[in-house]
């Protein structure tokens, strides 16, 4: 187990090392090294920040049902999944702050709001949610249960508001007709609420082996929200396909048939989602089971992230368009460059970093636990 953890260790800072290279490129360079440009604007890293927006909300949402509704059997994940929430929306709008023009403006947001952008309204939200998250870290630390009760009460509209406020800010662009509908706020919820119950069921799968109960529960759990997500997705796709007439029909075509084809197909429905279906149904109590499903549903869900984010912008509105002016930048063709994915490879290996760091100085879990945890690991 000691030469795995070495492994493990080595391919972190292999991977932190080949981020930091496309963190100083994004410096040094600005945009130019990025696939995305003036017709496809947001791409890789625009989709990342949606991805662990919706684990920060899903894992808070944990956090607070066994809080606010004393889910017991769900207790010891509690500080786990705040700790993961904290972590993912820190990870998060770092990934967004990359994809800004100038990142040194960024305050700008909270020294001149223009309070009738959907963006600055979701900016002031990530605040007063990240303010919420370390005063719970500090009151769940100092034992005050009374605070910890009141403040995950009063973050559970929170968390549920931002992640379908990113749904909202995609459905009020009315100039695509792929984002412009009123079901992206509620499909962007189930996808955090996913998301984030899918890594929970990891996490618990690794430090809580034996403990079915749970684990049974996180796998129903997950097995209940994929179906939830699967409804919403064939309602999306097929009310639109019906007749074959809508407006988004070619994006959707795109993405059914489109060069990425296998992104959907592959990626999202058979790996994430008719795998980890099969191993709930067929071992709902085994940590290894429970947490493979968990870890492919989880790490798979970046795939219906930028399922959503691209193709919205591969098409052209005007028929024509692409062919109007030349320039490299002017262009509906969007593949993320070497340089985007190091950069995302840095935001993983700071979130992971970071959570390592939690899991070993913070009490995160019982004493007994990671004793019992480091014993047979």
């Amino acid at each position: 187990m000691r030469a795995a953890r070495a492994v493990l260790y080595g391919l972190w800072t292999v991977a932190f090392a080949l981020g930091l290279v496309g963190v100083w490129q994004r410096i040094a360079y600005g945009h130019t090294l990025a696939g995305y440009g003036s017709y496809v604007v947001w791409g890789l890293w625009v989709a990342a920040y949606a991805y662990f927006v919706g684990l920060s909300a899903g894992s808070f949402l944990f956090a607070a049902l066994v809080n606010v509704l004393n889910v017991n059997v769900l207790r010891p994940l509690s500080r786990t999944a705040l700790f993961t929430a904290l972590v993912s929306i820190a990870v998060a709008l770092l990934a967004v702050l990359f994809d800004l023009g100038h990142m040194n403006r960024a305050f700008e947001v909270f020294t001149s709001p223009n309070f009738s952008s959907m963006m600055t309204w979701m900016v002031w939200l990530y605040a007063a949610y990240g303010i919420l998250l370390l005063a719970l870290m500090w009151y769940e630390r100092n034992g005050n249960t009374g605070m910890v009760r009141a403040l995950y009460t009063v973050g559970i509209p929170l968390a549920i508001a931002f992640p379908g406020g990113g749904g909202a800010l995609f459905a009020t662009l009315s100039s695509k007709p792929y984002w412009h509908q009123p079901l992206y706020p509620i499909f962007f919820v189930v996808g955090a609420l996913l998301s984030g119950a899918a890594l929970m069921a990891a996490l618990a799968s690794v430090f809580w082996p034996d403990r079915s109960d749970m684990l049974h529960v996180l796998g129903r759990t997950v097995l209940g929200l994929i179906a939830l997500d699967l409804v919403l997705e064939w309602a999306e796709f097929s009310i639109p396909l019906w007749y074959g007439v809508s407006p988004e029909k070619e994006v959707l075509m795109q993405i059914l048939t489109g060069r990425f084809w296998w992104v959907f197909w592959v990626v999202h429905l058979v790996l994430g989602s008719a795998v980890p279906v099969a191993l709930l149904l067929w071992r709902p109590h085994h940590a290894t089971c429970v947490g493979i499903a968990g870890a492919l549903t989880a790490l798979t869900f970046l795939a219906v992230r930028l399922n959503i984010v691209i193709p919205g912008q591969v098409t052209p509105e005007l028929r024509g368009l692409e062919n109007a002016f030349s320039d490299h930048r002017l262009t509906f063709s969007y593949v993320p460059t070497t340089h985007e994915w190091l950069v995302l490879l840095f935001l993983v290996a700071v979130g992971l970093g970071a959570l390592w760091l939690g899991f070993r100085y913070l009490p995160l879990i019982e004493t007994r636990e990671v004793e019992t945890h480091e014993r047979y690991s």
